[in-house]
């Protein structure tokens, strides 16, 4: 009996933990909550970007061939909204992420959330809402947007994104 309880715990101390979230073991599994949880700021930072004009922001995390849509419904690449975001003439008071959804399959993650914003757009006063979806791949430097899609919601107003 005292053999028997010897190599059951000789057997537990050598076999890997089945729920290892240690960050030196790459085979170890993904954390979904964790993922999520590296999503939603990722839309935050999005919406931070977007109030203050920043173009770095989307370099660092929008991969080179990303593909999206504006809320208008112009089709736009990694530098044409890039580019949208820095000289569009829009400056904001607010502009946040709300209702952020995330649900991951694999590798890819997908989110969705509201827009808010609030600011002065071609010399004009706009409140603008948004559905946002933005697609994610986490790959070896992390989650990079790869495709997004823009939709406002009424009453429909001009606005650069």
């Amino acid at each position: 009996m005292i053999k028997w309880i010897a190599l059951l715990g000789l057997a537990l101390l050598l076999t890997p933990p089945l729920n290892s979230q240690d960050p030196d073991n790459p085979d170890a599994p993904p954390n979904p909550e964790l993922q999520r949880q590296e999503i939603i700021n990722l839309e935050r930072e999005t919406a931070r970007a977007i109030m203050l004009n920043n173009g770095t922001f989307f370099r660092r995390v929008y991969s080179d061939d990303f593909t999206g849509t504006l809320s208008h419904g112009q089709k736009v690449d990694k530098n044409q909204l890039i580019n949208e975001v820095q000289n569009s003439g829009a400056k904001y008071q607010t502009f946040n992420a709300s209702d952020i959804q995330v649900r991951l399959f694999r590798d890819t993650g997908i989110a969705t959330c509201l827009w808010s914003g609030r600011g002065f757009f071609n010399g004009q006063q706009i409140e603008s809402q948004m559905r946002v979806m933005h697609i994610y791949v986490n790959g070896p430097r992390g989650w990079h947007v790869v495709a997004g899609q823009s939709t406002p919601l009424p009453p429909y107003l001009p606005h650069p994104l």
